[in-house]
């Protein structure tokens, strides 16, 4: 399998699946972060320790330890150009730190993009596993077998006090990131949002943008996740997870019934003005363009639009991004001529959506 595969590819193989209450969580993730004994932290190791840990780790995806996951391919971040490592990001196949500081990293995908294994990006490993809709207890079985075969093969940093050791404080002990990507248009048109991300705050539980960290809830998509990983057992972390979101779940699916109670008629008329912008635009911003297709998948969700499919959000929020007009596009492009084939991508492709069916 080539790069090319990872990067012209919009959405991954798992995205097309259903998942248990995908109207609100479009993801569910895994992550466990892992060091090697004996090595320096990436933030201080030197050149020898970095290429030895990348060696050492390839040797085991050569090896076919985890080819019942299917096929793994390795990929060296200092050997793909800058637009290239922007596309992966977008994808959230890495993370922007591991775009970044790329000295020495390195990334094992499965050809399915639901396994993702970071190399030396703040920690040594990073094993990400991702599934759709609400299947936290599947990704963190998944990330436990591979972790399983890595800990096998590879000596891990672990104190039987406090745990797993990591480069930052906050991930010590499990190591572990558990989190959902969820879709709460209901909760936004509400005003309802700021109320309910500080009672989340208050659980040990974090509410971020599309990315993760520092980003943006471009479309009405949050990442919520756990903020303690010491001092509870990996069950615990997402048994605490699960109960919040379901109770998010129950307010946005409330929020959405009683908009189409009180706003029927405004609400639809919302959501045919955004569909009709999409589908006739020329130029459209990053963001107006996310607020659009949440509104359109809001209508798909609630019947008012029978004719696109609820992948449709996941796709376009994917292929409109900078990275991936400019990867189509075939070389770099400046914000107005962005703005042009976003537009241009989405009409295609909504037009393409309504002739399949």
């Amino acid at each position: 399998m080539s790069l090319e595969k990872f990067l012209n590819k919009a959405v991954s193989s798992w995205m097309n699946a259903e998942g248990p209450d995908s109207d609100i969580i479009l993801s569910s993730r895994i992550r466990y972060a892992r060091n090697l004994r004996n090595y320096k932290f990436p933030t201080i190791f030197s050149n020898e320790e970095a290429r030895e840990i990348i060696t050492s780790i390839n040797k085991i995806i050569e090896s076919k330890s985890l080819q019942n996951y299917g096929e793994m391919d390795f990929l060296e971040i200092d050997n793909l150009k800058s637009l290239q490592k922007r596309v992966l990001v977008e994808k959230h196949l890495i993370s922007p730190q591991l775009a970044e500081n790329s000295s020495h990293g390195a990334v094992v995908l499965s050809d399915s993009e639901d396994i993702s294994i970071m190399i030396n990006e703040e920690d040594h490993i990073r094993i990400q596993c991702l599934f759709p809709g609400l299947q936290i207890n599947e990704a963190l079985k998944r990330a436990n077998e591979i972790d399983d075969v890595l800990e096998a093969k590879l000596d891990y940093a672990f104190d039987e006090d406090f745990g797993y050791l990591t480069s930052c404080p906050t991930n010590v002990g499990t190591g572990l990131r558990a989190s959902v990507m969820v879709h709460l248009p209901g909760l936004i048109l509400t005003r309802q949002m700021n109320r309910i991300i500080p009672a989340i705050n208050q659980l040990g539980l974090v509410v971020r943008g599309i990315y993760g960290e520092g980003s943006e809830a471009l479309g009405n998509i949050f990442q919520i996740s756990n903020q303690i990983t010491l001092g509870k057992s990996e069950e615990d972390i997402v048994g605490d997870l699960i109960s919040v979101v379901k109770q998010i779940i129950a307010q946005e699916r409330s929020a959405r019934q009683s908009l189409v109670k009180t706003s029927n008629i405004q609400l639809e008329d919302r959501v045919f003005r955004s569909y009709g912008i999409l589908a006739n635009s020329r130029v459209i911003e990053t963001k107006e363009a996310a607020e659009r297709l949440s509104d359109v998948r809001l209508g798909i969700d609630l019947g008012y639009i029978k004719q696109l499919s609820k992948n449709i959000l996941n796709e376009l929020m994917i292929l409109t991004q900078p990275g991936f007009l400019q990867q189509y596009a075939g070389g770099p492009l400046r914000p107005a001529e962005r703005d042009i084939k976003r537009a241009t991508f989405i009409r295609e492709r909504l037009k393409l959506e309504e002739k399949d069916r």
